[in-house]
């Protein structure tokens, strides 16, 4: 059994990659978070995009634990705001990782945008970090933010996207709807043929 950093604490995100591991049939990998692990001093997320994040994340991770190690960044890029808040998805209002408070500011900034001009798409850098190298991918979900949050699934911004073709949100979907389409699912799907030579 190999494990596999995933320099994460949310939970939800760790089950996500378990649940695309195990839909591509990738066995003998065994999944540890941070919250596993040592603590380490983990770098501030400067990065101008996604990709450099992710990677960031995945080194330091891969440093300090020599353990093969998979971070992500991801966020929401919204068309009428010129791509924003982007990196800044998790800290918009302020304060990181505060769900309701980012979503209320980003449907206060949208309120009198119509509905033709609310375009956005769900972004997601995937990086592995290990002794044979270094992998980033990317996952991009497009989509459009509605007016009002709807379903209790998912997290972020999942409440106020609803996926193209759609008629639910991201967070009225299951969790296999989800990450059969997801940025994040899509840019995991890329790095499985890299997990899998970790085996």
């Amino acid at each position: 059994m190999t494990d596999l950093l995933v320099a994460t604490r949310n939970a939800k995100k760790l089950a996500e990659l378990h649940r695309v591991l195990d839909a591509a049939g990738v066995t003998g990998l065994r999944l540890l978070s941070l919250n596993d692990v040592p603590a380490f001093d983990e770098a501030p997320e400067t990065g101008a995009t996604f990709e450099e994040n992710a990677l960031a994340k995945a080194r330091d991770a891969f440093r300090a634990t020599g353990l093969p190690s998979v971070a992500d960044d991801s966020g929401i890029a919204v068309d009428a705001l010129n791509g924003m808040p982007g990196v800044l998805s998790a800290r918009w209002s302020g304060v990181h990782g505060d769900d309701a408070s980012n979503t209320t500011l980003l449907l206060g900034q949208l309120k009198d945008v119509p509905v033709e001009r609310r375009g956005a798409a769900f972004v997601s850098a995937c990086a592995l970090a290990h002794a044979g190298g270094e992998t980033v991918v990317r996952g991009e979900w497009p989509g459009a933010v509605a007016f009002e949050p709807r379903g209790s699934g998912g997290f972020g911004y999942d409440p106020v996207f609803v996926p193209e073709g759609s008629s639910r949100s991201a967070a009225e979907l299951t969790p296999e709807e989800k990450d059969a389409a997801s940025h994040r699912g899509r840019a995991l799907a890329q790095l499985v043929p890299a997990l899998r030579a970790l085996v």
